[in-house]
């Protein structure tokens, strides 16, 4: 073999064995999973859930807390409100439920229907007028009109002391206790509504019963 012939073989040698070298490191780069992103941060329990927030469930020992900041007047809260009520039935002995109002300032009767939630508890019927504002809200939403009559009326059907409901739903603090959710939502990052924490994450994505049920099992599951 002339001088000439070892020296080309000798290079081919070395470009084979480069190339067999790239092949391995790109399937080495195609079976190793991509990085997993860093979960978002927790918000802080002191902050996501006050001493005075409103729980619609509280099982003992409940490994998985949801919360929602919601509008009553908003038709994505009153389209996920079916889910929610679902999720709680089905997991009210083991998940922890936590409402809290978000009241969206463009919306007229937003932040009146929270205070009127807020007085129907002082007579304790805070979730059945909770529940009442989401099932009659094609009646009352997305109008710019005062509804006051009209969550009169509600307060009358459950059989609340009206006039009492009445001074409650004009009292400073009443006010002052759905504003206290709107402050801490914002703080956190609340931009709209429905926003879900699940575990003190924010959830994201649709919220579906689907999806936030999955987000839920996750939770139960670890």
């Amino acid at each position: 073999m002339t001088k000439n012939a070892k020296v080309s073989l000798t290079v081919v040698a070395v470009v084979v064995a480069v190339v067999a070298a790239l092949l391995v490191f790109t399937k080495l780069g195609e079976d190793t999973p991509p990085a997993q992103a860093d979960a978002p941060p927790a918000v802080p329990a002191s902050v996501l859930i006050r001493p005075d927030s409103h729980r619609l469930s509280d099982p003992a020992g409940a490994k998985v807390t949801v919360v929602e900041f919601l509008d009553l007047e908003c038709e994505a809260c009153g389209a996920a409100f079916p889910g929610v009520e679902r999720l709680r039935a089905e997991y009210g002995d083991r998940v922890t439920f936590v409402m809290r109002y978000f009241p969206i300032p463009s919306h007229q009767n937003a932040e009146l229907a929270a205070r009127a939630v807020e007085a129907a508890g002082k007579q304790g019927k805070l979730e059945p007028m909770y529940r009442l504002m989401f099932e009659k809200q094609p009646e009352w939403g997305d109008q710019q009109v005062s509804h006051r009559d009209t969550f009169v009326g509600f307060a009358r059907q459950l059989g609340l002391d009206t006039a009492a409901f009445e001074v409650d739903l004009d009292d400073p603090a009443t006010l002052g206790r759905v504003l206290a959710d709107r402050t801490d939502g914002a703080n956190i990052g609340v931009e709209g509504t429905p926003t879900f924490f699940v575990n003190g994450v924010k959830f994201s994505g649709s919220p579906s019963y689907e999806a936030l049920k999955a987000a839920v099992d996750r939770e139960l599951a670890k």
